[in-house]
């Protein structure tokens, strides 16, 4: 039946579309009019543009950054912002009626059906429009090929770009390695280990000197374990991912490595060496045991390394020094002193097929401007004197050091950039930070993981809910069971056993079948 219903509704949008439209793609070739010199638009244009609002930083009409982008752009732009948290019901709305469409939305990454809407034609190509992209095929053209990612995940089924993809911003988002308190470790004679035996042995040796701590501090077990997968095997997962190094597809939780890293983190638990509620801990209770001498060493988020030693060096602890250190690994093993790649950045443009000829060619242009060397420059930083001063050479944003860039210019902010200066992107970090992070990406394993960036059909969308309902649920329920103990190890075979049962194939096949069709 809901298949049947989804069916209904996509010919209805279908339909809707063909008739305000006259097909997916409306051509522009024959747009001509008067745009004035310096500007993106005519002064007579309106564009329409939805974006999110972020809890962290809601959007504000008076931010600077809207006032520098109407100036630049010209023509009128009407904001519509919609809280991040609502984007999930306030979509489908917005995809209701081709009648009700804007010109362009900032997201803060693919809403769910997204990739069905673009088959229908409620997004425009932007391969289709060249010839108002030029600022954008020519920078993304002009990236090493390592960087060429970035425009390639957010390749559709049918191979063009959908959605507009941002670059820069990488460097500070999502950024993940491991890190550890330096010096707890110097103080203690301890070197930073090298091995995951070398972990095991300094949380020993930690748990001694502080008994009440839990050396090894991991937190959010279901990412977690992912992030530090690498350790034991190149971009290994517990669920589903792609081995790079195979180039195939595979569940982590039916492979020896599975076994191994749960044999490690059980004893790490059964020792006291690991928080038992690693899965479940609160950030409140896990930023204390930090901030108080209780955990030494974790996977964590870069930007980690500002917020405790700020706190600490702000309450009278010059000594806390919490920062990065290469990965440990399992020596004599697949491991690598690597962890697995969060670090990109989901948020971009779509424009929207109005069948408006000319509302269609100014958003094109509007995208495009934000890949301009002028157009990054100004959103990535704002205007000399009044966001930024330069100091030594270096800019320097205008901010008291507990003020936060974004919710005091609105700089970064969703659908506010594209193309970000990548030293803009992380001049808020302290100098130290900055080492630090350079630190961490030389760390990183280069690979994606595909499951982030992969498109479905609907089809496949139902199918795989319908599977993270039988397999996921299983395999993490258990999985943590066997960690802290509540399981014995003895029942692993068993385990695995029951999972075999499970349709672990065909999820595989699902990814497999999208993978392949992005795949460059």
């Amino acid at each position: 039946m809901k298949r049947l219903i989804a069916l209904i509704l996509a010919l209805v949008m279908m339909l809707s579309l063909c008739a305000c439209t006259g097909g997916r793609n409306s051509g522009t070739s024959d747009v001509s009019y008067d745009i004035p010199e310096g500007k993106v638009i005519p002064d007579d244009a309106v564009l329409n543009i939805t974006i999110t609002s972020d809890a962290s930083w809601p959007y504000d009409e008076n931010w600077v950054i809207w006032k520098y982008i109407r100036e630049a752009v010209g023509g009128t732009l009407n904001i519509n912002a919609i809280p991040r948290n609502d984007l999930g019901t306030k979509f489908p709305i917005i995809m209701a009626s081709p009648e009700s469409f804007p010109d362009v939305m900032g997201i803060p990454g693919k809403p769910n059906g997204f990739a069905s809407y673009c088959e229908q034609g409620a997004f425009l190509a932007l391969d289709d429009y060249p010839e108002y992209l030029k600022d954008y095929n020519e920078f993304w053209d002009s990236l090493p090929e390592n960087e060429q990612f970035m425009r390639n995940i957010r390749r559709a089924a049918d191979g063009k770009v959908y959605y507009a993809p941002t670059y820069g911003k990488e460097r500070s988002t999502n950024v993940r390695t491991w890190l550890y308190r330096k010096d707890i470790f110097d103080k203690n004679g301890i070197e930073a280990p090298e091995t995951m035996d070398d972990l095991y042995e300094a949380c020993k040796k930690l748990k001694e000197i502080y008994p009440d701590s839990y050396p090894f501090c991991m937190r959010q077990g279901k990412t977690n374990l992912n992030v530090i997968g690498s350790s034991w095997k190149p971009n290994f997962h517990w669920n589903t991912y792609y081995d790079f190094e195979n180039e195939k597809w595979c569940y982590g939780a039916t492979e020896d490595v599975m076994y191994d890293m749960v044999v490690y983190l059980n004893k790490m638990v059964s020792e006291g060496l690991m928080p038992a509620d690693f899965y479940t801990i609160n950030a409140s209770t896990w930023q204390e045991l930090v901030s108080t001498d209780r955990g030494f060493i974790m996977p964590e988020y870069s930007v980690r390394i500002d917020f405790f030693n700020s706190i600490a060096h702000s309450a009278g602890n010059s000594e806390f020094n919490l920062t990065a250190v290469k990965p440990p690994y399992v020596e004599n093993g697949m491991g690598i002193p690597m962890t697995t790649k969060y670090n990109h950045d989901p948020t971009g443009f779509a424009v929207f097929n109005t069948g408006d000829a000319e509302r269609i060619a100014n958003a094109m242009r509007y995208v495009n401007w934000f890949y301009t060397d002028e157009g990054s420059d100004l959103v990535s930083w704002g205007k000399e004197g009044e966001t930024y001063e330069i100091i030594d050479g270096k800019r320097r944003f205008i901010a008291e050091e507990d003020e936060e860039i974004t919710s005091l210019y609105g700089i970064s902010s969703h659908g506010t950039c594209l193309r970000t200066d990548p030293e803009a992107a992380v001049e808020s970090f302290s100098d130290e930070a900055k080492k630090v992070n350079d630190f961490m990406l030389e760390n990183i394993y280069p690979n994606l993981d595909p499951t982030i960036y992969l498109e479905f059909s609907a089809e496949e969308s139902e199918a795989l809910a319908d599977y993270d309902t039988s397999i996921k649920t299983f395999v993490e329920e258990n999985l943590v069971k066997f960690i802290i103990g509540q399981r014995p190890l003895t029942e692993w075979d068993k385990f695995r056993s029951e999972l075999s049962e499970l349709p672990v194939d065909e999820l595989l096949a699902i990814y497999e079948n999208a993978y392949n069709k992005i795949k460059r």
